[in-house]
């Protein structure tokens, strides 16, 4: 089997029906024991295949764009390109990594609510012409520097449940889009669409109702200055789970029909990111130190000690950490758990545990406390649902080195592309066939994604 493609950035392996992603980890693990034991991701691009299917039957007629923060990617930037999903950009390099893969400037969306001088102009020159926009001084900005800006004013949501004070950070009010709108005119700069964004944390989906609501006031409104709107973008917070997909159109849908019904002429978006690449991605690390710790300093402020002073407790520390892949650990709480990879009994005793990145940083605790059996410097864990902002643009904080990728997708994946005429002679050059019976080595390896 020769994976390595040597005009192409990456490479995708095909899998028949006797070969798993279970076979390719267990495979690449037994690679990396023997040439270095570096954290590696393996990535199922045809998972972004099936979420696709499962948006278009649950979703449509709303079009996705993928924010490219999420995951940037090569292999999945090309195969949501591929599969006439848009995307929404919040920096320069953003959008010139998606025009590298030829999408045209209608299907890209600048996001960012904090927008440089400098990266609106390339904007305009690249002609990108959608963006968000919540205040005067934003809005300015923008007239001076993309004079055929076509601008969705993104309105706050109101979600105490998430917390009311995070979501108010970007948005404005009802009352201001007035005010924005008068500037608008003035500025000659042409206002389109509304943006909202309620968060994945989000219980109440009742949200929803109070946005689009606000969404039409604000359509009606921009009517009184003469601006002809024509896209909504509901935003994102999709989670990835087809019952949430359904819950939220259950509520959505009756809404939208009634508020910008098909004969309006109102697109409308949406911005899934984690939706289609969360659970596509899992993460292999390999435990670098051990030491043995005090019960105690283990357990979480307000716990109360119920252990036998006896038993051992574990610190262990691994070759990836908050610095890189685990970076969304500082600012939310870790959405997988660990997989120990080596095969142990099922009556082995579980020790409590904490996971700690290689920086030695006070930062870099990635697993606070969990059960795990006795663990070696060399063993492996495996992280599920690892795809959603762990691969975009990283830290080099102590010569961190992004893991390897490996992307991977099942032949039935593979057809349902064909089947629907969207597998491009670009995209399959990067394909190779891996058979069931997988064994790798050093000279017959898979091509990774740095």
């Amino acid at each position: 089997m020769k994976g390595f493609l040597e005009d192409a950035n990456y490479s995708i392996g095909l899998l028949d029906e006797g070969a798993t992603l279970a076979d390719v980890i267990d495979n690449c693990i037994y690679e990396h024991t023997h040439t270095g034991k570096k954290a590696f991701y393996v990535g199922d691009l045809g998972k972004l295949v099936r979420n696709n299917i499962q948006w278009q039957n649950v979703m449509a007629p709303i079009r996705p764009f993928y924010p490219v923060k999420c995951n940037s990617t090569p292999g999945v930037l090309e195969i949501l390109g591929t599969l006439g999903v848009g995307f929404a950009c919040s920096s320069k390099s953003e959008m010139a990594l998606v025009q590298d893969l030829g999408i045209s400037p209608e299907n890209i969306i600048y996001t960012n609510p904090c927008k440089q001088a400098s990266q609106i102009k390339y904007a305009a020159k690249a002609g990108i012409n959608i963006m968000t926009c919540d205040n005067d001084i934003e809005l300015k900005k923008i007239s001076r520097n993309h004079p055929n800006a076509k601008l969705l004013l993104h309105i706050a949501t109101e979600d105490i449940t998430a917390g009311e004070e995070m979501n108010m950070k970007f948005g404005t009010t009802l009352k201001n889009c007035r005010h924005l709108m008068e500037c608008a005119k003035e500025l000659g700069v042409q206002v389109v669409g509304v943006k909202f964004h309620v968060s994945g944390s989000c219980k109440d989906l009742q949200t929803y109702i109070h946005a689009i609501s606000d969404a039409r006031c604000v359509f009606d409104m921009a009517e009184e200055f003469g601006f002809k709107m024509n896209m909504l973008d509901i935003g994102g917070g999709f989670t990835g789970s087809e019952l949430q997909l359904e819950e939220v159109n259950h509520v959505i849908r009756p809404l939208l029909d009634v508020y910008f019904p098909k004969e309006s002429g109102v697109n409308v978006i949406a911005e899934p990111g984690c939706y289609y690449v969360s659970s596509a991605f899992t993460l292999a690390v390999n435990i670098i130190a051990k030491k043995t710790v005090e019960y105690d300093k283990l357990l979480p402020s307000g716990v109360e000690q119920t252990r036998n002073d006896d038993e051992p407790v574990f610190t262990y520390y691994i070759n990836d950490g908050v610095y890189g892949s685990f970076a969304s650990k500082l600012s939310e709480k870790l959405n997988t758990i660990p997989e120990v990879h080596k095969k142990y009994k099922e009556d082995e005793p579980l020790f409590a545990s904490s996971l700690w990145g290689p920086s030695c940083d006070e930062l870099d605790q990635i697993v606070e406390n969990c059960l795990l059996p006795e663990l070696s410097v060399g063993d492996w864990l495996i992280f599920d649902n690892m795809g959603s902002g762990t691969l975009g643009e990283q830290s080099t904080f102590n010569d961190y080195q992004r893991p390897l990728i490996y992307y991977m997708m099942s032949f039935s994946d593979w057809d349902e592309m064909q089947d629907a005429g969207i597998a491009s002679d670009t995209l399959m050059k990067n394909f190779f066939f891996v058979p069931s019976c997988i064994q790798l080595s050093s000279e017959d390896r898979f091509s990774t994604a740095a």
